[in-house]
């Protein structure tokens, strides 16, 4: 196995009697429900994996997110899909903020900085016309 990339959380409470470690996949189920209730945020890009799993009916909360653990703090890189029609930079710093604030409010770390790939838009699925529809559409343009 890998090395060990718990986060050790310090000097939270100098009268504990121990220490508090959290695990990264901890942060990224965080970040990611945090950042699917963002207004304009249709989804999250996913593995093959991830998306196998929510084809089976499991949603992967950690899907589009990735950690980067850095000497001098933790930068995390969203990648997002947007509804069509929304101002990306105002849901991508709205992203960033809320992101930051669940992070700090749930495990009392602050994150060095939040990247928004925006990945793709997603457009309203169009409603189609059945046979009756179309033919009495044909009908009315004939008279």
């Amino acid at each position: 196995m890998g090395q060990n990339t718990d986060l050790i959380l310090e000097n939270l409470n100098e009268n504990t009697g121990g220490e508090i470690v959290i695990a990264p996949e901890v942060l990224e189920v965080i970040i990611g429900i945090a950042a699917a209730k963002v207004e304009g945020v249709q989804g999250m890009r996913g593995s093959l994996a991830a998306n196998v799993t929510s084809l089976l009916g499991k949603e992967s909360h950690r899907k589009g997110v990735t950690l980067n653990v850095l000497d001098d703090g933790i930068a995390v890189d969203l990648y997002c899909y947007l509804a069509y029609g929304v101002s990306v930079p105002k849901v991508a710093l709205q992203l960033q903020e809320i992101v930051k604030q669940q992070v700090l409010n749930m495990t009392d770390i602050e994150l060095l900085e939040v990247n928004v790939h925006v990945v793709g838009l997603v457009t309203e699925k169009l409603a189609t016309p059945s046979l009756e529809e179309l033919l009495s559409m044909e009908e009315e343009e004939e008279e």
